[in-house]
């Protein structure tokens, strides 16, 4: 019993819920080979000989922009990913490549890597024309990335 180690632990909360094949939307988020992916694309076969009717989903990845396909009997439970979507003021941009990003409550975080992307380049020339932008900032899985930039407000 001593060999245990109860040091860390999680709370528990998980990154996906069950939801029935049939009950998915387009545009809405599903697990396609454990990657979160927006459903671009949903169609449904006529039931068989044996039974089910089959749901055929297109998705791309949220965070690749890969594009999976997957197909489930519509009665089956597939994973549904935790989506969230947050706005982050940009306050700065570091020279090995992460974002300064401040939150509506202020609190600040320096966590999430500039896009490689077009998007990338385009959130630096915003940031470098002195602009007020807000960057719009994807998660689920335990995963994090910068997906849009917008002018704030003023």
């Amino acid at each position: 019993m001593a060999d245990e180690d109860f040091e860390s632990g999680d709370a528990g909360a998980s990154l996906t819920y069950p939801a029935q094949c049939s009950s998915l939307r387009k545009n809405g988020f599903v697990m396609i080979k454990n990657r979160p992916c927006k459903i671009v694309e949903m169609s449904t076969s006529k039931t068989g000989k044996h039974g089910h009717a089959k749901v055929h989903l297109v998705g791309i990845d949220i965070f690749t922009g890969k594009k999976f396909e997957d197909i489930c009997p519509s009665t089956h439970n597939m994973n549904v990913p935790h989506v969230k979507r947050t706005d982050y003021q940009a306050i700065d941009i570091s020279d090995d490549g992460y974002l300064s990003l401040m939150s509506d409550s202020g609190d600040t975080r320096d966590d999430i890597k500039l896009p490689t992307t077009d998007l990338g380049k385009e959130i630096s020339d915003r940031y470098n024309n002195d602009e007020s932008i807000m960057v719009t900032v994807v998660s689920a899985i335990d995963e994090e990335a910068a997906i849009g930039v917008k002018q704030m407000a003023k």
